[in-house]
């Protein structure tokens, strides 16, 4: 059972995200605070009622946008505490993803808030806080599960040119744009061995069937995925190399 802080500055919103909290049967307590000042004094009046050492705030569900310090100023804050609560940012705005996953967030959740994906984020920080390991989105049928404005639907893998790391994240680049999927590059690696994936780089996966170009300059090595030029690193060089050289050999 979760006890969970809210933090956004605009009420409709705080009082939403409270209600769908509330309607989660794993969360205990759900309190809100319209901004940095209440939050941390919130944080520090349940650390000072716990007991035994119990953390008072299991969990805080940040806004970013907000006036005064935003969320990943408070975010920044509490990390510095002993013993400080998961994080789950809850924004519109997808561009601040980096960041938050830089402070180690638990999850990013994208305004309007559906009570599906809230619940995903629930489970996640419930999962870590019994300090198992998050469970990664599965593919099913050659598809991965991606969320854009809050709306999830299914990436095929075959639309996939690359991924790139970004922290237990990575970042999927298609034609059409990139999607911020929660599965560390090394789970891509194994599961997309058999879709022609291969890694060129420790933090990039390239699909062998999008490669345009590979080209070889003063002992580097680059290749070319329509607009992107993605440098391999001298520890993958041979075996894309080989590899490259069998797929062309079928």
């Amino acid at each position: 059972m979760l006890r969970v802080l809210a933090v956004d500055d605009e009420a409709p919103a705080l009082e939403e995200l409270l209600y769908l909290l509330r309607s989660d049967p794993r969360i205990r307590s759900a309190e809100g605070a319209t901004g940095a000042t209440d939050a941390l004094r919130l944080i520090g009046g349940a650390l000072d009622a716990g007991h035994d050492g119990e953390q008072g705030v299991d969990v805080v569900f940040l806004d970013i946008h907000m006036a005064g310090l935003t969320g990943l100023d408070i975010a920044r804050l509490l990390a510095g505490f002993a013993r400080p609560p998961l994080i789950v940012f809850v924004t519109a705005h997808e561009g601040f993803a980096v960041q938050a996953f830089d402070l180690k967030a638990v999850d990013y959740v994208l305004k309007p808030v559906r009570r599906e994906r809230l619940a995903e984020a629930v489970r996640r920080v419930a999962e870590m806080r019994g300090e198992r390991a998050p469970a990664l989105p599965e593919t099913a049928a050659g598809h991965i599960p991606v969320e854009r404005g809050g709306v999830t639907r299914f990436l095929a893998v075959a639309d996939i040119a690359y991924a790139e790391a970004q922290g237990d994240y990575a970042r999927l680049h298609t034609d059409a744009g990139s999607h911020l999927v929660r599965v560390p590059l090394s789970t891509l690696e194994d599961r997309w061995r058999a879709h022609g994936f291969v890694r060129i780089h420790r933090s990039r996966l390239v699909a062998l069937a999008r490669i345009d170009e590979l080209r070889l300059d003063a002992g580097s090595m680059t290749v070319r995925i329509g607009g992107a030029e993605l440098p391999v690193s001298r520890r993958h060089a041979r075996t894309l190399r080989d590899q490259l050289l069998r797929r062309g050999g079928r």
